[in-house]
Order: C-alpha cells, then sequence, then structure tokens
C-alpha cells in the first residue's frame, strides 16, 4: 500500500473493496467484544462452583468488566480521534485477547476480577471507532445500515459464543472459553495491515492541522495527520483530553442531544445485558432445559437480536431515525412483557426470537445516531464516552437482575425490564432528525 497523494487516498476509501474492508474490521472487532462478554456469561456456573462465589459476586464480574469498558472508552475514543480509528481499534483487539487469555488461569475473584476489568478497557474502545470508521466510510443514505451491520458482528460474535460454550465446557472446563479468547489477538495484526484510515478522518486531520497553523486559538483543532496513518505531526497539534470532553456539552443543545444519548445507551444495555447475563442460567436452571438446550435456546434469542439489527438498519434509512427507535421502543416493551410470562418450551423459543428482535434491534442505530451528532474531530471520543457511560450504567443490570431475582424470582425481575423502555421513547424527542445528513 503505498503513500498516497490527497487524491489518491480520497479515492482509496471512497470504492466499494474500502467500503466492505473497513465494514468487516469493524464488524469483527465489535463481534469478539460480543464473544467475550457472552463466554463469561456461560462459563459463570463453573466460576461460581470453582470459587464458591453468591450468586451477586458473580453477576459483578460483568459490571466490572463494562465498568473497565467506560474507561478505555473514554481512553481510546480520544487517541482514535488523535492517531486514526484503524490504529486505534488495533490497540484495544490486543489489549482484550490478552486479558481475556489470562482470565483462564484465574485462582479467585479478585484476581479474576482484576483480568475482567482490563479486558473490559480493551472492549470499551471496540464500539465507537469501530462505529465511527464504518459511519465514515460509508455515503449518508447507508449511514444507518452500516453501523447495523458493525452491530450484527457483535450479535455473530455472541451466537459464535452460544454454540460453542457448553460443548467446550463439557470437554474442557469454563478454563478453556477464555483460552480462545487468545485467538483475536491474530486478527489485529490483520486488522491494521488491510484497512487504511477513512479520508473523512484524514481530512478533518489536514484541515485541524491547517486551522492550528492559521489559527493557534482555534477551539476545533484536532491536530494534523499524514497520508498514511492521519498521525499528528507535534503535541502542539493535539487538541487535550479536556478539550474533547468539552466539545461533548460545550452549549445547551449540545448538552441536550449528549443526555438524551446518555439516557438511550443507558437503556439499550441495561436491558441487554439484563437480559443475556443471566438468560443461559435461567433457561438451564429455573426452566430445566439444561446447560445444552439452554444454549440453544439463548442462540435463538441470539438469532433474533441479529434479524432486529438488520430489519433496523433498513427502517432508519428509510423511515428515519426517531420512527425506527419508536417501533422498536414498543416492541421491546411488549415482547420481554411476554416473554417474562412464559414456561412452555416451545414458546420460550419462539418468544426468546421476538424479545431478542425488538429488545436489541436498536443496537446498530446508536451507532448511526452518535455519528450523526458530533463532528469527525471528536466523533470516535464522543461514540466512546457516551456508549460506554450508558454500558457502565447499564452494566448494573446483572447485580440489578440477581438482587430482583433472589427476592421475587428471575420471570419477576425480567417482567420490570418494559418501564425502561418508555424513558427511551421519551428522550428521542430531544434528538434531532439526521437520515441522509452529511456527516460534519
Amino acid at each position: 500500500m503505498s503513500a498516497a497523494t490527497p487524491k489518491t487516498t480520497a479515492e482509496a476509501t471512497s470504492a466499494p473493496a474500502y467500503k466492505r474492508k473497513a465494514l468487516f474490521a469493524a464488524a469483527v472487532g465489535y463481534g469478539l467484544d460480543g464473544f467475550d462478554l457472552l463466554i463469561l456469561s456461560f462459563a459463570l456456573g463453573g466460576i461460581i462452583a470453582t470459587f464458591g462465589l453468591s450468586d451477586v459476586e458473580a453477576g459483578s464480574l460483568s459490571t466490572i468488566t463494562l465498568f473497565g469498558a467506560v474507561l478505555g472508552g473514554i481512553i481510546f475514543g480520544s487517541l482514535a480521534d488523535r492517531y486514526g480509528r484503524v490504529r486505534v481499534l488495533t490497540w484495544t483487539v490486543l489489549i482484550f485477547a490478552v486479558f481475556t487469555g489470562l482470565s483462564s488461569i484465574a485462582q479467585g475473584y479478585w484476581d479474576m476480577a482484576a483480568y475482567r476489568f482490563i479486558a473490559g478497557i480493551g472492549i470499551g474502545g471496540e464500539f465507537g471507532i469501530g462505529m465511527a470508521l464504518a459511519a465514515e466510510a460509508v455515503p449518508a443514505n447507508q449511514r444507518a445500515r452500516a453501523t447495523s451491520w458493525v452491530g450484527v458482528g457483535f450479535q455473530i460474535g455472541v451466537f459464535a459464543a452460544a454454540i460453542v460454550s457448553a460443548p467446550v465446557i463439557a470437554l474442557w472446563g469454563w478454563r478453556a472459553l477464555f483460552v480462545i479468547g487468545l485467538f483475536p489477538a491474530i486478527f489485529a495484526f490483520v486488522i491494521r495491515r488491510g484497512v487504511e484510515e477513512p479520508d473523512k478522518f484524514v481530512q478533518s486531520q489536514r484541515g485541524s492541522a491547517a486551522g492550528e497553523s492559521g489559527d493557534s486559538g482555534s477551539a476545533s483543532d484536532t491536530g494534523s495527520g499524514s497520508d498514511s496513518g492521519a498521525t499528528p505531526e507535534t503535541a502542539a497539534d493535539l487538541p487535550t483530553f479536556g478539550a474533547k470532553i468539552r466539545a461533548l456539552v460545550k452549549d445547551r443543545a449540545t448538552v441536550k442531544i449528549t443526555f438524551a444519548l446518555i439516557v438511550l445507551s443507558t437503556v439499550q444495555n441495561f436491558g441487554y445485558f439484563g437480559i443475556i447475563a443471566w438468560l443461559p442460567n435461567y433457561l438451564s436452571e429455573k426452566m430445566d432445559l439444561g446447560v445444552t438446550k439452554g444454549s440453544l435456546w439463548t442462540a435463538v434469542t441470539v438469532i433474533g437480536m441479529l434479524a432486529g439489527i438488520l430489519i433496523f438498519g433498513q427502517v432508519a434509512d428509510r423511515l428515519g431515525r426517531r420512527p425506527a427507535f419508536w417501533i422498536f421502543q414498543a416492541g421491546a416493551i411488549v415482547s420481554i412483557l411476554v416473554y417474562s410470562q412464559m414456561t412452555d418450551p416451545s414458546a420460550l423459543l419462539i418468544g426468546g426470537f421476538f424479545m431478542g428482535a425488538f429488545a436489541n434491534g436498536m443496537l446498530g442505530g446508536h451507532g448511526a445516531l452518535l455519528a450523526e451528532m458530533y463532528p469527525t474531530q471528536v466523533r470516535a471520543t464522543a461514540q466512546n464516552v457516551v456508549f460506554n457511560i450508558g454500558r457502565a450504567l447499564g452494566g448494573l443490570a446483572p447485580v440489578v437482575i440477581a438482587l430482583l431475582a433472589d427476592s421475587f424470582g428471575f420471570a419477576f425481575a425480567l417482567a420490570l425490564l418494559p418501564t425502561i423502555y418508555i424513558i427511551q421513547f421519551l428522550a428521542m424527542f430531544l434528538l434531532p432528525e439526521k437520515r441522509g445528513v452529511e456527516l460534519e
């Protein structure tokens, strides 16, 4: 891959082949995130037995992972806005792969928690960087579909975890699941070699460098970049981390947008983790399906999530962001409430598909929505900070669900989840509709 002139770089990153490569890299990176999070859910039974943990302690391992993701999202989002989406995505994959692998040698709760927290730091960077890369690589009228494909990558990772977990545990035990987590490190090198930075990011870096030269006090400065890696040339070109964070709350209108997006992200993550963290355990033990059937039933729910994401992207690009979110939020309220009352295995299988489709179909839309609300100079920072704040708050779901389930049963705890989607429904009124609008 030769060093490109501005014209050649723009041509290379606007070609259909580049769009496919960029979407593939973003989707696989986020897919590894999904795989890691779900293998923890399937390993919980073995971890509880091995270390003698309570359900609340076991659930806290998921929450700790997500707290690490918040820190990682903040750090790597800012770095991706400075050094490039592809380069920093590579770093995040390496970190989470190594510490997922180390989880396999944990000797107790505290070192497992430490490994999960650091793995979460790597995981935290992947959503925002991948979504920014996808949003910047495609035309405006395809943006929601592009970011939905990244969301599909997450679900494929989750689906893969649901399929392989039961046989791996049966053959080698729960520790083997985390050994598998080392393999994504290989993919990190594939990302770095095969995908260039999107032209929109490169041009933004050039424009910021020019602005720095002409007006060193400009508030929009983000640093300059080389053609090959969009790396800022001098420290003076780099904005401070604080400047990037202030850009998310720079005026009343932006504060309103950021607040609404945090609400949406919190509800999205709370609903997702509230369902997926304990669903395998609920189906296998409380509904007497066993580990194998519980795994398959969970896989059907994940297939529903995958289908819902693809459908959401189509609806959002054709009807608009608000209508798409409102349709799926209403569907989530109804489907979760109905599922919580089911006891028949066949009904649980079918109901799980629709619950998954509506409850998590909105995931891909968050990438498009976040990309449209902030300029290129702070897009990855915004994606990661906002979504990972929501992921940390939503990550309390496994603990909250465990506490409620201990007192009232899992079905009751699940039946309470629809109330959070009403809050998400109202938050959509605070966001402008930007379907088809070019990114800043």
